[in-house]
């Protein structure tokens, strides 16, 4: 029969179980080298016969810095967030980083409350798509002056040492000219901005309308949070009823209000789809679900595979330099057009 080995919780337990002083066994813990060989064999050899482990989180602590990587993200319950912070997440862990995922969850006081956890882990660096609008921006100014930082997806203008994301002056005008090729000018379907893409989207749509000769034409509907299925489901609905749309070709400012409006033309006995339908609807971001839809929602793929990559290879640079380089850096990648049934 095999004997259950003594449970031992703490260093200091330890400490006092095997003789051995709590600061030999937390430099042991840190770097094994940097004990002596005589105490390294007592140690590791007392490890067989107890049954501990070590909290490496504490131990950290004691350091000036620790081996953590924030992510934070505004809304990770909404697929999109959670798809970018996966692949952001796999690009930290290649680089050898111990990545820790945080959602504000809409909130800026849990944004907040997030960026002090994080100062109070000596987080070595950090990710951070912020909530946008609503952020502190005063209260990310001074946390990024303390901390390598580097602002994904959501940008806040001269904050942080860098900013990588999605150029919408790029997609936007692609999916317009698109729509327009296809059949009558999109009008825009947009909601209360949440976040500095939103206002992008509608004056990269503005310019591209002009620019192609058409009149821009804008819905704004009412609502505002992140409960965008909901709101574009709600005023979809309401807009449809009213026969108040300037179009029948609707571009969404995101995937999310697209499926929401597809939804609301569905229930009221409307189709959709590139000929032959009530309406054309597109979207933009490429939700992971959008392409569920019925029909499949054509969108504005944004490249997270190299917006992940870029924004982790520039915080390790930053890391292994002491902090920025030169002066703030923004990156943007383009987006490409996934077409599907919907328009």
């Amino acid at each position: 029969m095999t004997l259950k080995k003594p449970k031992i919780r703490t260093m200091e337990q330890l400490s006092a179980t095997i003789g051995v002083s709590r600061p030999t066994l937390s430099k042991y813990f840190q770097d094994p080298e940097t004990v002596s060989k005589s105490s390294r064999s007592r140690i590791q050899t007392a490890l067989d016969t107890v049954d501990y482990v070590p909290n490496y989180f504490a131990t950290n602590l004691n350091r000036k810095s620790t081996g953590v990587v924030g992510i934070v993200v505004p809304y990770l319950t909404d697929p999109f967030f959670a798809e970018i912070a996966r692949t952001v997440e796999t690009r930290c862990i290649e680089e050898g980083l111990a990545p820790t995922l945080f959602s504000a969850h809409g909130r800026v006081d849990q944004e907040n409350e997030i960026l002090d956890t994080l100062r109070s882990m000596n987080a070595k660096g950090v990710l951070l798509a912020p909530l946008g609008r609503s952020s502190n921006r005063s209260r990310i100014e001074r946390f990024t002056d303390d901390i390598p930082t580097v602002l994904f997806d959501s940008n806040i203008d001269d904050v942080g040492a860098a900013f990588v994301g999605s150029d919408n002056f790029q997609s936007v005008p692609a999916m317009v000219h698109y729509l327009a090729d296809g059949g009558e000018p999109p009008c825009l379907f947009e909601m209360k901005p949440v976040n500095p893409n939103a206002n992008k989207r509608r004056a990269a749509y503005i310019k591209a309308m002009e620019d192609a000769g058409h009149e821009p034409k804008i819905i704004r509907i009412e609502g505002d949070g992140w409960d965008f299925e909901q709101i574009g489901y709600e005023q979809g609905k309401k807009a449809i009823q009213s026969g108040s749309l300037p179009s029948n070709t609707i571009f969404c400012s995101n995937d999310r209000l697209a499926i929401g409006f597809i939804a609301a033309a569905y229930e009221l006995g409307h189709t959709v789809g590139r000929e032959g339908a009530t309406f054309r609807v597109a979207g933009h971001d490429d939700h992971p679900f959008s392409r569920f839809t019925c029909p499949a929602l054509t969108t504005m793929a944004q490249d997270y595979k190299n917006i992940a990559s870029h924004s982790v290879g520039t915080l390790v640079h930053m890391i292994e330099n002491g902090g920025p380089q030169g002066p703030r850096e923004e990156v943007l990648f383009e987006g490409t057009l996934i077409k599907r049934a919907s328009a």
